[in-house]
């Protein structure tokens, strides 16, 4: 069961808008359809959250995603850290769960 989130208002980046989708998937669904999600984050722009046992565990985006959250302003690091932290609760962007 796939859930779509529209994050577009996150993805002011370097003053662009940039449509974001981000999707939640089963692990195992994941892991027996890796090439076509691996081509929808890179070619798409879809995010996916990935779940087990009910718990999100782990988050898909492309390279060029991943270098732009590093680069992008400190409110939209911010922004993007409240909606993981919406999705996995115990999580806390930058710190490690020790």
């Amino acid at each position: 069961m796939r859930k779509a989130y529209d994050l577009a208002k996150l993805a002011k980046l370097h003053n662009k808008e940039i449509a974001v989708t981000t999707k939640t998937i089963a692990s195992t669904e994941a892991q027996n359809n890796f090439g076509r999600i691996l081509d929808d984050v890179v070619q798409n722009d879809v995010r996916y959250i990935i779940k087990r046992r009910h718990a999100s565990q782990a988050i898909l985006l492309s390279l060029s995603d991943f270098e732009e959250l590093l680069a992008a302003s400190e409110n939209t690091r911010q922004e993007f850290g409240r909606l993981v932290r919406e999705q996995s609760p115990l999580y806390d962007l930058g710190r490690s769960l020790e």
